[in-house]
């Protein structure tokens, strides 16, 4: 565990010389994809990495329901393994597009599974992403001078570091969590009068076993940061049927929306969910809510 700790520590320190800006001033714990919250947690916490046994793949999409032209676009893909007996290893890749301006993430991740008991029935987890952004201007979507040198100069920007930090504890059927997105651009004082950017996420849920066909209830509260904006806080549950084969979820967000979704599970390897958001409060007037497609494989489980 040391060892993969100091080289990621090694890497970050070389990557420093090179970017041109520390941190990443927006990032997918300012408005999160709807499976985050049940269906793939290692997208809000690096602790999850590996957390199951098996590889596990993730792939989801959103987008606005009103096919306007330049609306968000948001597509995420991460893929996470149970590599050693506490170890677990993951990959994340996060393009958000809107507008002209598109934002790519690529990470990787190291996470520690420390058993505090016998049969490792409660645990603590540790997780660490490092990892680089970028940020680009489409040329094509250009309505002027795509040949201006500004855009350029800003397409030529140095990739930014980034990193992420999570904490969880697992056991008796409680979850809880906590994360800090992105925090080397945390601390860095020149981040600190820029404003929609994620500075932590908590969670706390508590699953009900029940039966077969009603096979639990779990809820779930969450509590997000965002630099700039009143905090956020997520409130629902998570509903699970026919032994985990279906599950039906909502959360009510702060912000004036809420997400609802939907999930089926295939021969216990492929599951599929499908989720809304609406728009938030303030900006529901201009943008219409959005649909979340997200698709999970789960391989080599034992």
């Amino acid at each position: 565990m040391k060892k993969v700790f100091y080289i990621l520590l090694l890497l970050a320190g070389t990557q420093s010389v090179k970017a041109q800006q520390w941190g990443n001033a927006t990032t997918s714990q300012v408005d999160p994809l709807g499976p985050q919250y049940f269906q793939n947690q290692y997208l809000g916490n690096p602790a999850f990495a590996g957390i199951d046994t098996g590889l596990h793949l993730n792939a989801a999409y959103r987008k606005q329901f009103r096919d306007d032209p330049g609306v968000p676009v948001t597509m995420a893909v991460t893929a996470d393994y149970a590599a050693g007996k506490r170890v677990g290893v993951g990959m994340s890749f996060y393009n958000d597009k809107a507008g002209l301006l598109s934002n790519t993430r690529v990470a990787a991740t190291y996470a520690y599974h420390l058993p505090l008991t016998a049969a490792g029935t409660q645990q603590l987890h540790f997780g660490l992403s490092v990892g680089f952004r970028t940020e680009y201007i489409d040329r094509k979507g250009v309505n002027g001078d795509a040949t201006d040198p500004s855009i350029g100069r800003f397409n030529r920007r140095d990739n930014y570091f980034d990193g992420d930090f999570g904490i969880a504890y697992t056991g008796n059927g409680w979850n809880l969590q906590a994360a800090l997105p992105n925090m080397v651009g945390y601390f860095k004082s020149d981040n600190k009068t820029q404003v929609n950017s994620a500075t932590f996420y908590t969670a706390a849920g508590y699953k009900i076993a029940i039966g077969s066909q009603l096979t639990s209830i779990e809820p779930k509260v969450c509590f997000r940061g965002v630099r700039g904006f009143d905090n956020i806080v997520d409130m629902g549950a998570n509903i699970a049927f026919l032994d985990n084969q279906a599950n039906l979820y909502g959360m009510y967000h702060t912000s004036g929306n809420f997400t609802v979704g939907a999930g089926y599970e295939i021969a216990r390897t492929v599951g599929i969910l499908l989720s809304y958001s609406s728009q938030t409060a303030g900006l529901s007037n201009y943008l219409s809510g959005n649909f979340t497609l997200g698709i999970r494989a789960d391989l080599f489980n034992k």
